[in-house]
């Protein structure tokens, strides 16, 4: 079995790549580089670390990097809410990503 296996790593990849698109198919976000670049790698950082926990050699590194995915899923959450209110997301797009982010991180 290897971490492209696990159901949290494929949700979070499926997740890093809404944001992707979204952020690449927005006028808003191409105009804002800083946060565009930010929720970008809050999201990639998600299955990244996973599947880099996934294939540590000791638990407590494993635990570790599990700790950091989870910590950066809060991040996205944050920052998604952030490009509601300022109008790069859509409220519609938004619920469903944030949803999709609560689902990982539970």
């Amino acid at each position: 079995m290897s971490f492209q296996s696990l159901q949290v790593w494929k949700k979070s990849k499926e997740l890093a790549v809404c944001i992707y698109l979204e952020s690449q198919n927005s006028e808003a976000f191409s105009k804002d580089f800083g946060f565009r670049d930010q929720i970008r790698r809050a999201a990639v950082s998600i299955p990244s670390n996973i599947a880099e926990g996934y294939e540590m050699e000791t638990i407590k590194h494993s635990i570790h990097h599990f700790v950091v995915a989870k910590g950066s899923c809060a991040e996205l959450i944050t920052q998604m809410l952030i490009a509601t209110e300022i109008g790069y997301l859509s409220e519609e797009v938004s619920n469903t990503l944030i949803k999709e982010a609560r689902h990982t991180l539970a």
